[in-house]
């Protein structure tokens, strides 16, 4: 199988400035949206469908996923789209019903089972929080309640105003704390400070968001050459060895993360954006470190195993870990190049750009059965070992509307606004 690598430009034009480009988006926009009315679940929230597009017979309403298709579709509801706030009214409604903890607040991972108990996670509340800042911006009336109820249990239970990141998990009842700080629930605690920002026009949300980013990036990331760490004690020191037992974990997998690199990078370009847009004091670290992240992700994840695609994880050594293409991964990588773009006017990340697309057309676009593969092998070949099914619109939806965005404002507010 031949090679895949940034080539030398055919045009001087950028495809970010082409309206046909702009077109492409917007018609696999469309069809992602279309795949993902689906996973509708006819009795809460949204729930996992399988590789047809289907929702299996034992599908549960799942918190992440009614979270994330309901800031999709409030995006989508901004722009014009047919069915969509129903959607979003669909899944506010499972969001303050039962997918919430109303005896002890917060939000369940799931809809609860007879006797299950679950614990409550930043991660899965950092997804509430941009839903219900969505939703509120696209105008549906009881995302405002919900919107209230994730910001006070925020304020209460997860922000750390010491430590200036979020505490991680807790029991039920909120009574025991996990001994674990993670950089993935910081990292979209991060996303969804800087929409709350934005729609709320509440300027602590974008200083917690530049706390996140100096304590976990600036200070952890860049002294070691901008490989992310993921995984850390109850005190923030770093626990390299976390998970790895468990290498090919979905959320807390052993090692580097390059596609949490990507996303990192973009989420600090907005950030300094956002602080640019409001006359805020910006650090000249955000854009250099933003640059070594994409960088370092780009040298230590693409085709190092010989074959086109983005692996998933690599050890402290640089050594891949977990070779599997997930779809985000990519997604991520192709926004962050268009973030940095239009950020800096370097060449060399239009040619990135076109190589992720040009990638993500080949391999994971599935034309047959609708959406996009959400894991390859190693040899771009469908495969579920970390992922199965096509659960999730997010990442693929968003990799069609930044490339047409500004860095700033962030998506919700930048639509509402008639920016797209």
């Amino acid at each position: 199988m031949p090679g895949m690598t940034p080539n030398p430009l055919s045009s001087r034009e950028s495809w970010l400035e082409r309206s046909a480009h702009h077109h492409w988006l917007e018609m696999e926009g469309q069809r992602l949206l279309a795949f993902y009315r689906a996973s509708r679940h006819p009795e809460c929230g949204f729930a996992a469908l399988d590789e047809q597009g289907r929702l299996p017979d034992d599908a549960h309403p799942d918190t992440m996923i009614t979270a994330r298709m309901t800031h999709c579709f409030a995006l989508a509801a901004m722009r014009g789209e047919p069915g969509a706030a129903p959607l979003v009214a669909h899944g506010v409604a499972a969001l303050r019903g039962d997918l919430h903890d109303h005896e002890h607040g917060g939000w369940y991972g799931e809809r609860p089972r007879n006797g299950e108990t679950q614990t409550k996670q930043a991660y899965i509340h950092a997804f509430v929080a941009l839903a219900a800042a969505s939703a509120w911006q696209s105008g549906d009336e009881d995302a405002g309640p919900l919107l209230d109820d994730i910001l006070e249990v925020l304020e209460t239970r997860f922000w750390d105003e010491r430590e200036g990141r979020l505490r991680e998990g807790f029991s039920r009842d909120w009574s025991e704390d996990e001994a674990y700080r993670g950089g993935n629930s910081n990292m979209h605690a991060t996303e969804a400070f800087l929409q709350l920002a934005d729609v709320l026009d509440a300027p602590q949300w974008r200083a917690r968001a530049l706390s996140i980013v100096e304590r976990i990036i600036h200070a952890h990331a860049r002294p070691n050459n901008y490989r992310v760490v993921e995984h850390f004690d109850s005190h923030w020191q770093e626990w390299r060895d976390y998970n790895r037992d468990k290498p090919g974990d979905p959320f807390r997998p052993y090692g580097a993360t390059p596609g949490h690199a990507f996303e990192w990078s973009r989420l600090m370009l907005h950030l300094e954006g956002s602080l640019l847009r409001h006359g805020d004091s910006t650090p000249g670290w955000l854009i250099e470190d933003a640059r070594g992240l994409f960088h370092s992700a780009t040298e230590l994840a693409w085709q190092v195993d010989g074959e086109p695609g983005l692996i998933y994880t690599h050890d402290w050594d640089n050594q891949p870990v977990v070779h599997e293409r997930m779809h985000w991964v990519v997604a991520e990588a192709a926004s962050t190049a268009a973030m940095l773009l239009k950020r800096t006017g370097d060449v060399g990340y239009e040619r990135w750009y076109r190589c992720f697309w040009d990638y993500i057309d080949r391999f994971l676009i599935d034309r047959e059965q609708g959406s996009w593969h959400q894991e390859l092998d190693r040899h771009n070949r469908p495969s579920s070992t970390v992922w199965s099914g096509k659960a999730d619109l997010y990442h693929a939806y968003q990799a069609t509307l930044l490339p047409r965005l500004p860095v700033a404002p962030t998506m919700a507010r930048a639509i509402a606004d008639g920016m797209l």
